[in-house]
C-alpha cells in the first residue's frame, strides 16, 4: 500500500471510507452468521437480501476506498513502531483490502450461477454475472464463507491492535484514523 508524506492523519475522504466499510462489515458478519442458521422463510430471505446489498455496498466503496488510497496515499507509519509490528499491519490492511474486494465479487458470481437474485436495497437487481451452474455455486458458497471467517480473523486483529495502540501504548496510531469529533487528529 502507499504511504504519502504526511505524518498526522488520514484524509477525510480516508476515514470516512473506513469508516463506512467497517459498519458494512460489522453488519454483514452477523448477518451471515445469522442467514444460515435460521429457517428458510420471509426472515432468511430479507437477511440473504440484505447481505447481498452490503456485499454490492461493501464492493463499491471497497473500490472508492481503493482509489482514494492510490490519490492520497496515507500517513508514514509512526516511528515508534517496531518493524516486525509494521509487517504485520501492512500484512493485514492489504489483505483486507484483496479479501474485501474479492468477497463481494465472488458472492456475486456464486449468486449468479445458483440462479438466485442480486438484489441492492430492494432498489433494483443486478443481473446475473454467469449463467446458471450449481456446482460451481456450491463451490464458490464455500470459498465465500471460508474468507468470511477469515475477514473476521483479520478485522478482529486489526480492531485488537489498534485497542493496543489506544490503551496500552497510548499512541496516536488510532487517533490517525478517528473523526475529529471522536478525538482523532
Amino acid at each position: 500500500m502507499t504511504y504519502g508524506t504526511r505524518t498526522d492523519h488520514y484524509p477525510a475522504t480516508s476515514k470516512l471510507l473506513h469508516w463506512l466499510v467497517a459498519l458494512c462489515v460489522l453488519a454483514t458478519a452477523p448477518v451471515a452468521i445469522t442467514m444460515t442458521r435460521i429457517a428458510e422463510g420471509p426472515t432468511r430471505d430479507m437477511l440473504y437480501n440484505f447481505h447481498k446489498s452490503l456485499g454490492v455496498t461493501i464492493l463499491v466503496l471497497m473500490i472508492l476506498r481503493l482509489i482514494n488510497r492510490l490519490a492520497v496515499g496515507a500517513p508514514i507509519p509512526d516511528p515508534g513502531i517496531e518493524p516486525w509490528q509494521k509487517a504485520v499491519s501492512s500484512f493485514v490492511h492489504t489483505t483486507l483490502y484483496v479479501l474485501l474486494l474479492a468477497m463481494p465479487v465472488v458472492g456475486y458470481v456464486a449468486n449468479s450461477a445458483f440462479g438466485a437474485t442480486t438484489p441492492f436495497f430492494g432498489l433494483f437487481e443486478l443481473p446475473p454475472i454467469v449463467g446458471k451452474n450449481e456446482p460451481l455455486a456450491t463451490q464458490l458458497f464455500v470459498v465465500h464463507r471460508w474468507v468470511g471467517w477469515i475477514v473476521i480473523l483479520l478485522v478482529l486483529t486489526h480492531v485488537s491492535a489498534a485497542l493496543y495502540h489506544y490503551f496500552g501504548r497510548r499512541d496516536n496510531v488510532l487517533q490517525r484514523m478517528l473523526p475529529r469529533a471522536m478525538g482523532g487528529i
